[in-house]
Order: structure tokens, then sequence, then C-alpha cells
């Protein structure tokens, strides 16, 4: 049996997976992050595309999980959406967020009537935090398929706050212990020559 006959069935094992996942559909999606100062928070707006082959319904969904800093009523949303913050959730069947039950995520749930076209960019998100430094964490969402009808759920990366890091304590000695180490100096070494003369 010749190599190639032994892992031709797992070549072509490889390209069928790969060729199935280029189909995947995918939901809502967060196209792009921004981040302005706004008094002394921060202003983080998410652009929120529906893509190709999706339908968006009253009901459907997108949430951003672990928002840290969110402060209170400071959100705003086009038109047809209406704005929940909550420690955990919800989350559609069939992803599986980390979800850090201290933190708030924040959700967007569409209330207006069926858009059928995909590819098509629905506006602005934004939500204000104390916190202008990002980091990974889950965006996910539901929608419906325009090709069947049926529930079509994502999961994807975004950027959300975090609290800046704390810096190291400063390990520069201060003036009065460099001072202090300046004048021992000499006595140990005093010392040092007095017991060799002994």
């Amino acid at each position: 049996m010749t190599y190639l006959s032994r892992t031709a069935p797992w070549l072509a094992a490889c390209v069928l997976a790969l060729s199935a996942g280029s189909t995947a559909r995918a939901g809502l999606l967060p196209v792009t992050v921004t981040i302005a100062p706004e008094a002394e928070n921060f202003r983080w707006t998410y652009a929120i595309v529906l893509p190709t082959d999706s339908q968006l319904r009253s009901g459907d969904f997108f949430s951003i999980y672990d928002f840290d800093g969110l402060v209170s009523t400071s959100n705003a949303q086009p038109d047809g959406w209406a704005f929940t913050m909550s420690k955990s959730g919800p989350v559609p069947i069939g992803v599986d967020p980390t979800d850090d039950p201290n933190i708030p995520n924040l959700t967007w749930r569409y209330t207006g009537p069926t858009i059928s076209t995909g590819q098509i960019g629905l506006g602005n998100f934004w939500a204000v935090s104390l916190f202008g430094t990002s980091i990974d964490s889950f965006f996910t969402a539901r929608t419906h398929r325009t090709s069947d009808g049926g529930v079509d759920t994502n999961i994807t990366e975004t950027t959300v706050p975090v609290p800046t890091a704390v810096p190291p304590p400063n390990l520069v000695p201060e003036p009065g212990t460099l001072a202090l180490a300046g004048l021992g100096l000499p006595f140990v070494g005093l010392l040092r020559r007095l017991r060799r003369k002994k």
C-alpha cells in the first residue's frame, strides 16, 4: 500500500470538511468597533451588518459579553431595536461564549418588521464605559436563514472595555533611602578593614 493510497481518504475528508465550513452561514456581525472619549468616559460604537443569506425577524438579537464599566442609561441604537443589560446570557442555542457573571452583557433585540434582504448595514449601536482600554470578548447573535426560514445562530470575537492595568509599584528608591545608603557604605567598608587588621 503506497503512502498516497493510505492518505487519500484522510485528504478527501479534510477537503470535504473545509468546503462545508466555507459555505456555513453567519448571522449578525460586528464589522467595526470604535472607541471615542466622551466627557471622562468612553463611547464604544459597534457597526452591525446583516450578511447575505440571513434575514432579521422581530425577536432576533445580538449580545456583547463582559462589557466592563458600563455607565447606566448611556446607550443608543437605531429605531426598531430595544436594549437590555444582564449579568449573564442570553445565549443563543448552539454557541458557547465565555461569560463572566460579574460583568454585564449588552443585548439589543430587534422589534421591527422582517428584513429579508441580507448584506445590509443595520447601523451603529453604542454604550458608554468608564474604560477606554480593550480586550477580546464574544459576540453572539440569533437571526433566520433566508433559504428556509430556520433559526441561525453565530458566535464571533469582538472587543470590549476592560479596566486599565494598574502600573507596577515604583521600584526606584526614594532620594532619602539613597542618601542613607550612601552614608552607611563607608562604615561597612571601615568595619571590614578593622576586622582584617585583627
